[in-house]
């Protein structure tokens, strides 16, 4: 595993902010790899630009040694815009939802 600085070098790349930092490298100098959870909602049959940010953060975690857990929002995606002033989030269906995280999950894992 690289040394606290090059990961923290490698973390703040790209970042706006780091919210508590001094957690962050307490954290890192346990000497553990962190575990990592980003969740993203299966609205839409694929993965879209959009989702590359968080995706290409992640892969950098990832390469540190850090530990990766992709959430898919099954029960989230399934709500939609709860507003009902988005149509770009309509309410989908359990079938739809479970399509829709199979193909994020053949994409995310290639």
């Amino acid at each position: 595993m690289k040394s606290i600085k090059e990961q923290l070098e490698v973390i703040r790349r790209g970042a706006d902010e780091i919210l508590v930092e001094k957690e962050l490298v307490a954290r890192l100098e346990e000497g553990r790899p962190l575990r990592i959870k980003a969740g993203f909602d299966p609205t839409a049959p694929d993965l879209h630009l959009g989702h590359t940010v968080l995706i290409n953060k992640l892969r950098q975690f990832q390469d540190l040694g850090h530990e990766i857990l992709f959430l898919i929002g099954d029960f989230t995606g399934m709500i939609g815009d709860p507003t009902g002033k988005s149509t770009t989030r309509p309410p989908l269906t359990q079938q739809d939802v479970e399509q829709n995280s199979e193909t994020y999950q053949q994409q995310i894992f290639k």
